[in-house]
């Protein structure tokens, strides 16, 4: 048993993983084709006030032209070469149905002004997202998060004091399918807006939810499926994520920041970073694993209502 007293996670990170990809990004797509000439590219940049383009054939992203590609052509007289021999082909690229802090932790270690944002089934380029999409959209919600707490906040002790018995336990249980990228996060969504109405307070159901998302992300990349339930007692709120998948071979390793057995092409899609069980571990007041090779693994972890 792990026992941590950690900072909690703010709402801006809670967000975060709430939101997709899609809900940030912007669809209207200003984008060249490879046969457009540099010198478009330049009248382009001056009317946008942009910094960067996609390049886009038949609907599909085939490259980028950076300002950095463009200031190369100006510099040695290429500006009437067509963009097809001057544009970056080594594309990084988000999918749209991708949790918002895959994004945001990508931004970061790239340090890239803007992304294409692609459709997963077709490869199709759908947006365009920049941090300060990013950012609007974050402070929107928070907006609206902020006046329907001021409407509906109420005592969450009323569930138990209406309820006479020696011990009194609510339990909520959700399905996970593995493999199923679209809708990682869905579940802890629902998980989410059910500790809301049942007047959990925010502070508690903020720190619930970036552990459940981290739990059911790892049975999504790693196992054919499992359940996370959570149990609302009088003190405290009990989950435990439990699946049948292959199970964790050294539990000590797979707490170090990360470390990962996730394959490449998960790691491609954004996920499998490493950083699921050290999230759940911050973001916890107890946390228990449990798991055997060929066995599965259970994730048990407690947040305390009153600390």
């Amino acid at each position: 048993m792990r026992i941590k007293d950690k900072v909690s996670p703010t709402k801006t990170q809670e967000l975060a993983y709430e939101f997709k990809v899609k809900d940030a990004m912007t669809a209207e797509i200003i984008s060249v084709s490879p046969k457009n000439t540099m010198s478009d590219v330049r009248k382009i940049l001056q009317n946008k006030r942009i910094s960067g383009l996609p390049v886009v054939e038949r609907g599909k992203l085939v490259g980028i032209i950076s300002i950095e590609n463009f200031i190369d052509c100006l510099m040695s007289g290429r500006i009437d070469e067509i963009v097809e021999n001057n544009m970056t082909t080594k594309i990084e690229s988000l999918y749209s149905d991708e949790p918002l802090i895959h994004a945001i932790s990508k931004f970061d270690k790239l340090g890239y002004g803007r992304f294409p944002v692609l459709e997963h089934e077709t490869g199709k380029l759908v947006g365009v997202i920049t941090k300060g999409d990013i950012i609007k959209c974050l402070l929107k919600k928070l907006e609206i998060n902020y006046h329907e707490e001021e409407i509906h906040r109420y005592r969450a002790s009323h569930i138990f004091e209406d309820i006479k018995s020696d011990k009194t336990t609510l339990t909520l249980t959700y399905k996970i399918k593995g493999g199923d990228y679209k809708h990682a996060g869905e579940q802890s969504g629902y998980l989410k807006i059910n500790l809301l109405r049942l007047g959990i307070p925010p502070a508690v159901a903020r720190r619930i939810i970036v552990a459940s998302c981290e739990a059911e992300m790892n049975i999504i990349i790693f196992t054919e499926g499992g359940e996370i339930s959570a149990s609302i007692e009088e003190d405290r709120i009990r989950v435990n994520a439990m699946d049948n998948g292959p199970g964790i071979e050294d539990i000590e390793k797979a707490m170090q920041p990360g470390f990962s057995t996730a394959p490449d092409w998960v790691r491609e899609m954004g996920f499998g970073a490493g950083m699921g069980l050290p999230n759940i571990e911050n973001c916890a007041d107890e946390m228990k694993i449990d798991s055997k090779p060929g066995q599965g693994t259970s994730v048990e972890f407690s947040v305390f209502m009153k600390r």
